[in-house]
């Protein structure tokens, strides 16, 4: 099918400008003024719209079983959704539970991700470490292209990884041309906080900043920081929601390290003043 998109303002990632799109099957043939619309072209007056590319999350969480739990949308539903807000790829998380192949994971949520409407793609988290897992990397690597490996250094006793596991990942990943990415937070201080918050009773929502003040999560975004600066690989910083893990982002990207932080929409507009 070809598509004539004609009089809309193009949005690119460097300007905005009047130009028509020409789409041919399910590429980008030519943008610019004037274009004319091939025979049997449909034509699309958008006059008055924007035009861009589709969007493409980073970070989501389709049908995800974690601790007891489900996230709400599956791989249709979140996607199908998605794509009504112009999100057309998404990328999602594979989790192994520890000790389970990284393969047989990954082809787990391959099944899962059938009946998505939009395109997506993984991140596969490395929650535990033997040889197996370095050779498993290299094949998620080589032959389903994967680039990114994810750590929790978080939630002790279930997937956190320790240092050693981070250290022996990152060198793995950056052998492999692979981004590792961080999920930055002090897992055993966490997990002290929460005691002791359950010891006191406090058991809702308020809990939740308690238990997670902004040093837990600096503390952990330095460190994985310096891991990735001493073996010379980049750091990817998922969802980073304090000052403090910002200002490491940028005292490390000053001194010309490959350190990213991502920003979710809600860190951008709430506080933790919701939890109370």
């Amino acid at each position: 099918m070809t598509t004539l998109i004609r009089g809309g303002t193009v949005v690119n990632a460097d300007r905005a400008f009047r130009a028509d799109v020409l789409c041919v099957g399910d590429k980008i043939a030519a943008v610019g003024e004037n274009l004319e619309a091939p025979a049997g072209a449909a034509v699309v007056d958008a006059g008055g719209q924007y035009v861009m590319p589709g969007g493409i999350d980073t970070h989501t969480h389709m049908q995800l079983p974690f601790m007891g739990t489900v996230t709400a949308d599956d791989f249709f539903t979140g996607t199908a959704a998605g794509l009504a807000g112009g999100t057309t790829t998404i990328m999602d998380f594979v989790i192994p539970d520890p000790k389970q192949s990284l393969l047989q994971a990954f082809h787990t949520w391959r099944g899962w991700a059938e009946k998505s409407a939009g395109d997506y793609t993984f991140h596969v988290a490395v929650t535990w470490w033997d040889e197996s897992v370095h050779e498993e990397m290299g094949v998620l690597v080589r032959e389903h292209g994967v680039n990114s490996f994810k750590h929790f250094m978080a939630y002790k006793n279930a997937i956190m990884a320790d240092d050693e596991t981070l250290v022996k990942s990152f060198r793995r990943a950056l052998e492999l041309g692979a981004i590792p990415t961080v999920h930055a937070e002090n897992g055993e201080l966490v997990y002290q906080l929460q005691q002791e918050l359950l010891a006191k009773g406090i058991r809702g929502a308020e809990a939740h900043p308690l238990s997670r003040p902004p040093e837990v999560e600096a503390e952990a975004a330095n460190r994985a920081i310096a891991i990735a600066n001493v073996l010379g690989t980049p750091v990817y910083i998922v969802h980073v929601s304090c000052a403090e893990s910002l200002e490491a982002i940028t005292r490390a990207r000053a001194k010309g390290q490959r350190v990213y932080g991502e920003a979710l929409a809600g860190h951008l507009v709430i506080d933790d003043s919701v939890y109370r």
